[in-house]
């Protein structure tokens, strides 16, 4: 009765196998036929991973002995076929468990390969001639559980082994049985190696282009997030502007209809470079059209420069940070003046962005609040426009600190070394 139920569960096995390999089966062909409908690329997959029925039909080598018995050549033909379904039921149960990494390095695993070892010395020492192909067999299964370092010597070792028992029983001629155990070994566990190395390979560059796209989704979303949000709070203020000067100053309110016209058009001019990835800012051009939002916001720009000259990648993270702060001042603050320092020394550059602004602005939250729950950060950057900055310079070996000053105010301040050494695709 144990018998009969350890077949009845290695039969289920088995069928669980195979309804796992024709679910992996089906859906292969039907990616295959939606890249054709689609007109798309057809997938270079080979396929679903290959499972223990890959490793079936050598069981057909075993034909031989099984004839034997059939026909009564085989003396005590209970023990020859005990043996026969014991080395098949423990192959199946081997080559299947050879596939799953986790299984192929358990210990049962191991145990069942050892039982078999022990299972076809006896046989082949009992009954010799078709029964010595059991070895090229365990070979097989070897190759297929050890790959890894052990397999060399194990493969070795089996080969010798069926060498010895092929010469006591069928002498010197019966050698091609120890050669064909050993290919088996080495054969097998190469293939399925590379098989499996190969699909590791697949799936990591899969990996790198879903992490690269993300990458580009975040590059561009950031690059649309800072363009796009202080372009329209400059329009915005200039429009406002423009509408108050229009009944008294006609000329100064059409100046700021120029500005905002210039604006729009610089901006369109950004958002192309942003799509395409080549976008460099220039420190000083931010710096003019801090002073031109500022203005327009009746915030008094205060605005000084010193230190070396820095290399554009600088100047672009830079002139990130400071478009996001003068955002923030425009749109959040009812500050009345802002000063913007840029000083460095030959290791390092300093943005300060301070202004007065009360605690609560007129418009909204104060720069450095989360839009949503209107709470102000103290050292930390909360909203999304710093929070990315912030990411952006510690990419690049800096820092960024946004918070209030004792006097009131808000301040946010980056730094940067200056010979930081790549940072193309971070100010991007």
């Amino acid at each position: 009765m144990s018998w009969t139920r350890g077949l009845a569960c290695q039969v289920r096995a088995w069928r669980a196998e195979r309804a796992v390999w024709k679910a992996d089966m089906e859906r292969f062909k039907a990616d295959r036929r939606a890249a054709r409908r689609g007109g798309g690329k057809v997938p270079e997959d080979a396929g679903p991973p290959p499972t223990g029925f890959s490793l079936l039909p050598w069981l057909l080598m075993g034909l031989g002995s099984f004839s034997n018995l059939l026909q009564g050549k085989t003396p005590s033909p209970w023990i020859g076929g005990l043996g026969l379904f014991l080395f098949n039921s423990l192959y199946i149960y081997v080559t299947f468990r050879a596939f799953v990494k986790d299984k192929r390095e358990s210990v049962s695993t191991r145990a069942a390969l050892v039982v078999m070892g022990v299972i076809t010395c006896g046989l082949a020492i009992g009954y010799g001639g078709s029964w010595l192909y059991f070895f090229p067999l365990l070979g097989l299964a070897t190759g297929a559980v050890l790959r890894g370092p052990w397999l060399g010597k194990a493969g070795l070792a089996l080969t010798v082994l069926a060498a010895v028992v092929s010469a006591f029983q069928a002498g010197w001629g019966a050698l091609n049985v120890a050669y064909g155990t050993f290919l088996s070994t080495m054969v097998t566990a190469a293939i399925l190696s590379l098989s499996e190395a190969v699909r590791e390979l697949r799936a990591a560059r899969e990996e790198l282009a879903r992490q690269a796209v993300e990458k580009e989704r975040m590059r561009f979303s950031r690059d649309l997030h800072d363009l796009l949000g202080h372009t329209l709070s400059v329009i915005v203020v200039k429009s406002e502007a423009a509408r108050r000067l229009a009944p008294r100053d006609l000329d100064a309110a059409l100046v700021q209809v120029t500005d905002i016209e210039s604006v729009g058009r610089q901006a369109l001019t950004e958002i192309r470079e942003a799509v395409t990835g080549y976008r460099e800012g220039s420190l000083a051009t931010e710096l003019d059209r801090a002073r031109s939002a500022l203005s327009a916001a009746e915030v008094e720009p205060v605005v000084r420069r010193s230190g070396p000259p820095l290399v554009p990648q600088t100047e672009a993270l830079l002139g990130w940070v400071l478009r996001e702060a003068v955002t923030n001042i425009v749109r959040h603050s009812d500050a009345t003046r802002c000063e913007i320092t840029v000083d460095g020394t030959p290791d390092l550059v300093r943005l300060t962005v301070t202004d007065n602004g009360t605690e609560t602005g007129t418009a909204g939250p104060h720069p450095g609040t989360d839009d949503t729950t209107g709470t102000t950060g103290t050292t930390g950057t909360t909203g999304t426009g710093l929070k990315g900055l912030t990411e952006r310079l510690a990419a690049a070996g800096g820092s960024l600190e946004a918070g209030r000053t004792p006097r009131g105010g808000f301040r946010v301040r980056a730094e940067l070394p200056v010979g930081a050494a790549d940072l193309t695709g971070i100010a991007g």
